[in-house]
């Protein structure tokens, strides 16, 4: 894919992708790596690291057995990690069921999947980029922003409102410190899952994964200097 010709030079700069080996993370490694950024992904799941086209790149750089809702391991994943610029959490889950049919292990799975992987990752990023600034990117969803969308979903629903919220306060907190805070709204993406999943639905007017990687790119660019604590909406048609 080619990227923002505005987005700036990222060589040498470090940047941390969860979900980096998924759907949508490969296209945002690949965003990242045409503009020179040395890539981290902190990784769990064996087999997507093994399909991953990307992991015999030369800055591709895979930490395998990764568990992000364990504290930690992701306090270990980010000390190991030089000099950081940008950290953007892609890692996430998503379940669909009735409230009636949803037990407690469900909704706690959620929350652990989507709010703490956010918090721990937005916490150690931060941490990491205390004297010297960078730029944090979180994925919330479309019914985290309107909640009557979540209908039959609630666990998710929940669970993506929390990392909107913790965004927005987190943007705020630590822009004095040039760590700008930002997470990407999505309605449904345009990935080979959704497809699979949804086959009668309009594929035209959902947003496409290189459309969204450029969105990530804007909001890590050396190039934005005061967007912060924003839910950026990617919706495309959908």
């Amino acid at each position: 894919m080619s990227t923002n010709g505005n987005a700036g030079d990222l060589t040498a700069r470090n940047v941390v992708i969860t979900g980096g080996t998924g759907q949508l993370g490969a296209g945002v490694c690949q965003a990242f790596l045409d503009l020179g950024a040395e890539v981290h992904i902190p990784a769990f799941n064996t087999r997507e690291i093994e399909r991953f086209a990307l992991s015999s790149h030369e800055r591709v750089h895979i930490t395998p057995n990764i568990d992000l809702t364990d504290e930690q391991s992701v306090v270990e994943f980010y000390s190991s990690v030089p000099t950081l610029w940008a950290s953007v959490h892609l890692a996430g889950g998503f379940a669909m069921s009735a409230i009636t049919e949803t037990s407690k292990d469900d909704f706690m799975q959620q929350i652990n999947m989507n709010a703490v992987t956010a918090f721990l990752c937005c916490r150690e990023a931060a941490k990491k980029m205390d004297k010297s600034g960078g730029r944090i990117v979180n994925v919330a969803a479309r019914p985290a922003l309107e909640p009557r969308s979540g209908a039959g979903m609630a666990a998710y629903s929940a669970a993506k409102a929390a990392v909107s919220t913790m965004t927005q306060a987190l943007g705020e907190e630590l822009k004095e410190k040039d760590i700008l805070v930002n997470a990407i709204v999505p309605s449904i993406l345009d990935t080979r899952t959704n497809r699979e999943a949804m086959p009668d639905a309009n594929f035209a007017a959902w947003p496409k994964i290189d459309e969204v990687a450029t969105a990530i790119i804007f909001l890590t660019s050396p190039q934005n200097k005061i967007t912060s604590g924003s839910l950026l909406k990617v919706y495309g048609k959908s």
